[in-house]
C-alpha cells in the first residue's frame, strides 16, 4: 500500500462510516480554507483549492459546507493553520510521512508522538523518510473517459512525467512545479477528475507479513484520527488475503 486512501477504504467497508463523518467532513473544510486562504479564493485559479473541493464532494461534502470553508478564508475570524510534516517508522521498519495543518504547533506534536508510540512505531526526525518518497502532483480519472493510449498521449502533451492505466482507472503523475498546468489540460479534455492532489509517492513498497501488516494499518488508524492529521503516506504492501480479511 503506498498511500492513505486504501485504508480510509478499509476502515468506510468495516463499518466505521459515520463515526469518522463528522470529523472527515472537518479536516476536509480545513484543507478547502487553507488553500484558500493561501492563494485565490476561485477554485479555476488555485489548483490546490480545486483539489481540495474535488476530494470534499468525492466524500458527499455539502456545497453549502464548501462555500462556508472558501468564506471563513477571507474572514477576519479566520484560524491561521500551520502546515507541519511529520516523519517517522512502523513496525518491520517502514516509512511513514505525516501531514498535519494545526494552530498549535505544540499539540500537535504531541498527539502524533503518542500515536506513533501508542501503536509500535517511533517518531524520527524531519528528512528521516522522506529521501524514499516523490513529492508529486497526481491526477486520477475513471478508466471510462479514455483508453490507456488516449490518456497517454493527452498526459504527455499536458507536461506530465508518469501514467498507469489499469482496470481501477487511469492515474496521471507530475512534477510539482507542472501540477497546475497538467490538472487543469487534462480536466479540459477530460473532464473533473476523481482525484487530484499533492501526494508522496513512495519510491517501492515493501511487502509485509499479515501480522506486521494488521499493526501497521492499526497504526495508520490511530495516527489518522488525530484532529490535526490530513494525510499519512507508507511504503508498503498488504497480501490480498489480509486485505480481504480487513474489508470483510
Amino acid at each position: 500500500m503506498a498511500g492513505h486512501s486504501q485504508f480510509k477504504n478499509i476502515m468506510h467497508r468495516k463499518g466505521r462510516v459515520d463515526a469518522v463523518r463528522s470529523k472527515l467532513f472537518g479536516k476536509l473544510a480545513r484543507e478547502i480554507t487553507v488553500a484558500a486562504k493561501l492563494g485565490m479564493p476561485d477554485p479555476a485559479m488555485n489548483a490546490r483549492l480545486r483539489a481540495a473541493i474535488i476530494a470534499a464532494r468525492a466524500e458527499n461534502v455539502p456545497k453549502d459546507n464548501i462555500e462556508r470553508a472558501i468564506k471563513k478564508a477571507s474572514g477576519a475570524d479566520a484560524e491561521n493553520y500551520e502546515e507541519v510534516r511529520y516523519e517517522g517508522y512502523g513496525p518491520g521498519g517502514v516509512a511513514l510521512i505525516v501531514e498535519a495543518q494545526t494552530d498549535n504547533r505544540n499539540r500537535t506534536a504531541s498527539d502524533v508522538r503518542s500515536a506513533f508510540t501508542k501503536s509500535g512505531g517511533n517518531l524520527a526526525e524531519t528528512g528521516a523518510v522522506a529521501f524514499l518518497f516523490d513529492h508529486v502532483g497526481i491526477v486520477a480519472f475513471d478508466v471510462s473517459v479514455a483508453d490507456a493510449d488516449t490518456m497517454l498521449e493527452a498526459a504527455i502533451e499536458a507536461g506530465a512525467d508518469d501514467v498507469r492505466s489499469s482496470e481501477d482507472g487511469h492515474e496521471v503523475t507530475c512534477a510539482l512545479d507542472s501540477y497546475a498546468e497538467v490538472s487543469k489540460a487534462l480536466e479540459a479534455r477530460f473532464g473533473e477528475p476523481r482525484r487530484t492532489a499533492l501526494v508522496w509517492k513512495a519510491h517501492d513498497t515493501i511487502d509485509v507479513d499479515d501480522e506486521t501488516g494488521e499493526k501497521l494499518v492499526r497504526l495508520v488508524e490511530v495516527i489518522e484520527d488525530q484532529d490535526d492529521v490530513q494525510n499519512v503516506y507508507v511504503n508498503f504492501a498488504l497480501s490480498d488475503a489480509l486485505m480481504a480479511k480487513l474489508e470483510g
